[in-house]
């Protein structure tokens, strides 16, 4: 990732280890679970990039996946992506409940 997103992305992760929540942040959509969050950022070499995030949990930030954005029609996100990104959280959703005895 160019440094400029980098510098995005890592203050908003720093805002929702705060509590917070960043600017911009918004449920990812597309048809993946409502806890899954977004942060988009549009560099200066104006590709746009995305980091996926589940921060429902209280004592943890999973940060699922973070990709450019290569839509070939439209502002979809396309689907490898959003695979990649749903697989990612039902590994993180499994880790929490197994490593937190959490049962939700």
């Amino acid at each position: 990732m160019p440094d400029d997103v980098q510098d995005v992305f890592g203050f908003g992760l720093h805002e929702l280890q705060c509590g917070e929540v960043p600017d911009g942040a918004h449920p990812f959509g597309e048809g993946l679970d409502s806890r899954i969050h977004k942060l988009s950022f549009t560099a200066a070499d104006t590709n746009t990039y995305r980091l996926a995030y589940v921060a429902v949990f209280s004592e943890v930030v999973y940060v699922l996946e973070v990709f450019e954005k290569k839509s070939r029609k439209g502002i979809a996100t396309p689907k490898p992506d959003r695979d990649r990104v749903k697989a990612a959280f039902d590994a993180a959703l499994a880790h929490y409940k197994s490593s937190l005895g959490v049962s939700r």
